[in-house]
């Protein structure tokens, strides 16, 4: 990577460059579950936005360009994270563990004493990156999803 990336809290305006890189970032996805309705690729721009008022995710920006992102809210003590998303250009820079690192601040900040994510069984590259950020399974859904927390103190 040329610029190192920044990353900055999510705001509502970012609402069309994170939802183009959702839906590139999850079409692998949809491959590999042969789901092409999956909600990251079918929600749409005015949905995003509204997500994005008063969310606790991060984006990371690379010269002017969004190229990853993560949303976050608070839900009682529970940080739930989702949607965590890199460009598929950028994937396997370290993007995931630095916005999962930001998005964690973000939670403890707000406070937050526990993340909680998910994802699919068959998504082995989010699992490994999960685990190896101190991510324990938790729960695995009769339809394959698998639950994480991670303690946020």
């Amino acid at each position: 990577m040329t610029h190192s990336p920044t990353v900055r809290p999510i705001h509502p305006d970012d609402a069309g460059e994170v939802l183009t890189i959702q839906r590139a970032a999850f079409v692998s996805e949809a491959l590999i579950y042969g789901d092409p309705d999956m909600p990251p690729l079918t929600q749409t721009l005015e949905e995003l936005a509204a997500e994005l008022v008063d969310n606790l995710g991060c984006v990371a920006v690379v010269g002017h360009r969004v190229v990853g992102a993560v949303r976050a809210r608070r839900d009682g003590d529970l940080l739930l994270i989702g949607r965590l998303a890199i460009a598929p250009d950028q994937q396997g820079e370290g993007l995931g563990t630095l916005l999962l690192g930001a998005v964690e601040e973000r939670g403890r900040e707000a406070g937050a004493t526990e993340a909680e994510l998910f994802t699919g069984g068959l998504s082995e590259a989010n699992q490994r990156l999960y685990e190896r950020e101190g991510y324990r399974r938790t729960e695995t859904t009769a339809d394959g999803e698998i639950f994480y927390r991670k303690a946020l103190a």
